[in-house]
């Protein structure tokens, strides 16, 4: 498996070695001790959770204040534009973003460890996502930063022009927003 760093140095993608044939394809979505040891992260994971969205879905900006959750992101069908942004106030990456694309072709999954909004733009006519947590998902602690704030600069793919939850069309900028200490 291949590691790397992104533009928020704790926030990683893992490129696993996929195994292909005329059957079809098979590699490994998590090895306890090697997320470990690429994160140093002792990590629990409580929750798994799956997503299904049409093209132009965006989900996001959202974090918990309270009960932070890290996220192992990864695509099992279609295409997404995946989104970090580090609310980790002490943090020299604070208010800084991290974007990738990630496909059920490319198998590349995202870490995003606690103290960080999470969100993701559909590019293909639908998407499948599955991503696991470190907490329990407490609504009364979820927060949304807003999706286009021009004080974080997120480049989102050209022609963007997102569908929206009625919650995330509320979303704070990251001025306003709550964020860790």
């Amino acid at each position: 498996m291949k590691v790397t760093a992104t533009a928020i140095p704790d926030v990683l993608t893992f490129e696993p070695a996929v195994f292909k044939d005329e059957r079809g394809h098979f590699f490994e979505s998590f090895n306890q001790k090697n997320f470990e040891d690429a994160t140093g992260f002792k990590v629990c994971f409580v929750q798994d959770n799956q997503s299904h969205s049409r093209k132009g879905i965006l989900r996001g900006l959202h974090y918990q204040i309270e009960q932070p959750q890290g996220k192992l992101v990864h695509v099992i069908q279609g295409e997404i534009f995946d989104v970090a942004v580090d609310l980790r106030r002490k943090s020299p990456t604070f208010g800084k973003w991290a974007g990738m694309v990630l496909s059920g072709e490319n198998n590349k999954q995202i870490w995003l460890p606690p103290g960080l909004a999470h969100g993701f733009l559909v590019l293909s006519e639908t998407a499948d996502i599955f991503y696991k947590v470190t907490d329990y998902y407490a609504p009364q602690h979820e927060r949304s930063l807003m999706w286009n704030d021009p004080g974080i600069g997120i480049v989102w793919p050209k022609g963007a022009s997102p569908t929206l939850s009625a919650k995330d069309r509320m979303a704070l900028p990251l001025s306003q927003a709550e964020v860790f200490a």
